[in-house]
């Protein structure tokens, strides 16, 4: 029987198209990391610029931006997001959604209202008629940890699942939240942490993708020195 031998060129060819590749995902890592790194700096440019009035539909080239809105918050809609800390106190993310600009809608992180009593509820009232809102546009697909499997208990809410409330509130809504950064003395707190926008886990993955790259340049130089000391022996 005779064996087909090996194409002498498959290794280079090989190593050529893997390296190539992982570099590419590499590069592609960091690219995704300064992407984030520059939201990072939106956020934090945000917190010091003038607001831009908004009167068109919101979109996701608006993330992080510090922004005004005017409209009307629709009160039978509001709900708590429960199990939520601040200076290790337990408490509420009071959320409401905002209808502005021809019926569009957008959901208003009104801030964090402390947990006096389990028995009675949380309760924050609703600022009526017309309003503006300044605030800083979030993510609004957040995930959190869910301690029960019974997530929502009338208007207190273990988590924000955007397609739910959607279907609860009957209404299209972006992608997007407001954190609401002015208001009235309601008894509310808007301290608002920079986000984790995943600057390290991109970096981490670069690194991975890298190591790869340089383990086939190794390897491909290892084989070829030791194919040609074989032959010269």
């Amino acid at each position: 029987m005779i064996l087909s031998r090996r194409p002498a060129w498959l290794p280079t060819v090989a190593a050529i198209f893997f390296g190539a590749l992982t570099l590419s995902l590499g590069n592609w890592q960091l690219h995704r990391a300064d992407t984030k790194r520059a939201l990072q700096a939106r956020f934090d440019r945000a917190a010091i610029e003038a607001p831009i009035v908004v009167q068109v539909a919101l979109q996701d080239d608006d993330l992080f931006r510090r922004i005004r809105l005017h409209g009307r918050y629709d009160a039978a809609h509001q709900v708590y997001l429960d199990n939520r800390l601040l200076d290790g106190r337990a408490g509420y993310h009071v959320i409401t959604p905002l209808r502005y600009w021809h019926g569009e809608t957008v959901l208003v992180n009104r801030g964090w209202l402390a947990a006096e009593d389990r028995r009675a509820g949380p309760y924050a009232a609703v600022p009526v008629g017309e309003v503006s809102v300044e605030g800083i546009v979030s993510h609004a697909r957040q995930r959190y940890f869910e301690l029960s499997a019974q997530t929502v208990d009338g208007a207190i809410w273990q988590n924000l699942d955007l397609d739910r409330y959607r279907a609860y509130a009957g209404a299209a809504l972006p992608d997007l939240l407001i954190l609401q950064t002015d208001g009235p003395n309601d008894g509310l707190q808007r301290h608002w942490p920079r986000p984790d926008t995943g600057v390290a886990m991109h970096q981490g993955y670069a690194l991975q993708w890298y190591a790869m790259t340089a383990t086939i340049v190794v390897l491909y130089a290892y084989f070829q020195v030791k194919r040609r000391w074989h032959r010269a022996a």
